[in-house]
């Protein structure tokens, strides 16, 4: 079975297969997630979010919840980067709700090419995501594969820092 952000009834001749990809110029290949991954994106989200770190449960519900897609980035067996997305349907938006990439693979298009395959597997007009504004690295990447800034949730960190709510229109 594949996920996708949206209802898979759009897409009833794709497979989970269709999903895969591979970032260019490199080993990374970007494939489905699945609940076997839990401790890979635990590390992930401790790594890449020391303050936001999402807690086990949330973790789990994203690996599992349907409608849900969740895609992880692999080099040589190993689990480096993870987004996962899902739909608001009424809104016609899908989110991301978390994305990462271990630090020693930042740099390498990881990010670019995760983001390009949750946006890929949605039928819905846009795609949104908050982030720090602090969190600069992150907004460079956004603003480069045509995300910009679309409003702000105040206090939305634990910290009290805002978070920026960046969209990309994918289809008009």
């Amino acid at each position: 079975m594949w996920v996708e952000c949206g209802d898979a009834a759009h897409h009833p001749h794709m497979t989970m297969s269709s999903i895969a990809s591979v970032v260019p110029g490199s080993s990374i290949m970007i494939i489905p997630a699945t609940w076997r991954d839990l401790n890979a994106v635990r590390q992930i989200e401790s790594v890449c979010f020391p303050q936001d770190g999402w807690p086990l449960l949330d973790i789990i519900s994203v690996l599992t919840m349907p409608n849900v897609v969740r895609l992880k980035a692999m080099q040589d067996g190993r689990t480096v980067g993870f987004v996962a997305c899902d739909s608001n349907r009424s809104e016609g938006v899908a989110w991301i709700a978390t994305i990462g990439v271990l630090p020693t693979y930042q740099g390498q298009g990881i990010g670019a090419a995760l983001m390009e395959a949750a946006e890929a597997t949605t039928t819905l007009a846009r795609m949104r995501l908050n982030v720090r504004p602090s969190n600069h690295t992150a907004i460079r990447l956004y603003r480069r594969i045509g995300y910009e800034q679309a409003g702000i949730w105040p206090r939305y960190y634990q910290d009290g820092e805002d978070a920026h709510i960046f969209e990309k229109v994918l289809r008009r």
